[in-house]
């Protein structure tokens, strides 16, 4: 990631820090901490890391807490000792990296401390921000979640619109299977659909904004024979709630989409 961070910086800094160029000395050196303002769980220590480096390459940046771990409100995330134009340079870029990322593992660990005690796992989804997917999904990993396919290449998802121009569920794995030998999973809106997929062979069904009453009846069809992902309209309290029905994952948009970014800040000593 160290490319897109650079450009990154190239989007920020343009042809300068205008202001900061203007004030500090070029071999100013300064200290600097980074705080959680918040609890939050923390990821994306690494690319904060590469912020500074790319301004840097002598500076050096500790760690205090780890991805993926918990840090308390008030307490010092990591500490920054570089050249004082790099810090105040690098400082919106490193932390809307850390903010975000941490944002991103905070929602995740929520809904995976929601189906502690099951079988269930917890599964990302493609809902990400364009360039930055390979981040949010390892953001995903440091909240104890799983990543889903990566992109339309590790893995075949029929979903309606396919399924629709195929002509039927097994047309469109048949399609697939011709081509290629990736896992093939399909979605599917009612019990119909569901058995078409399981006589097509596939290697995942998944149940999307199906009921919650409906989920327990798919289970006992497929009676452990494949597993079965459940995603729409997801919050904790529901994961929760339907984790007990038997099913194996849950993928959830939202963790990209629409968490909260952590609140963190960069502070010279």
């Amino acid at each position: 990631m160290r490319e897109v961070i650079r450009g990154f910086l190239a989007e920020d800094v343009g042809t300068g820090d205008i202001t900061t160029n203007s004030i500090v000395p070029v071999d100013h050196v300064s200290d600097a901490l980074i705080i959680a303002k918040e609890e939050c769980v923390i990821a994306g220590q690494e690319f904060a890391r590469d912020v500074f480096s790319a301004l840097d390459p002598d500076g050096l940046y500790e760690e205090l807490v780890r991805d993926g771990m918990m840090a308390g409100r008030g307490e010092v995330v990591s500490r920054v000792s570089a050249k004082t134009r790099a810090i105040l340079t690098g400082e919106r870029v490193a932390l809307n990296i850390l903010q975000r990322l941490s944002g991103i593992a905070n929602a995740t660990r929520g809904f995976v401390e929601a189906v502690a005690g099951t079988k269930v796992r917890i599964l990302d989804t493609r809902k990400t921000s364009p360039g930055m997917r390979a981040m949010e999904k390892y953001a995903v990993l440091m909240g104890g979640g799983e990543n889903h396919r990566f992109g339309l290449w590790d893995m075949a998802l029929v979903k309606e619109n396919h399924i629709a121009v195929a002509g039927s569920i097994r047309s469109a794995v048949e399609s697939i299977r011709k081509v290629s030998f990736v896992a093939v999973e399909v979605e599917v809106k009612n019990m119909e659909e569901l058995t078409e997929a399981l006589e097509a062979g596939v290697e995942r069904i998944m149940l999307d904004n199906w009921r919650d009453e409906d989920l327990r009846g798919a289970v006992d069809l497929t009676k452990g024979r494949i597993p079965i992902e459940v995603s729409g309209n997801m919050t904790e309290e529901r994961a929760r709630k339907i984790a007990a029905t038997g099913i194996d994952f849950i993928s959830v948009g939202s963790i990209t989409h629409s968490f909260k970014s952590a609140d963190l800040s960069l502070l010279i000593q």
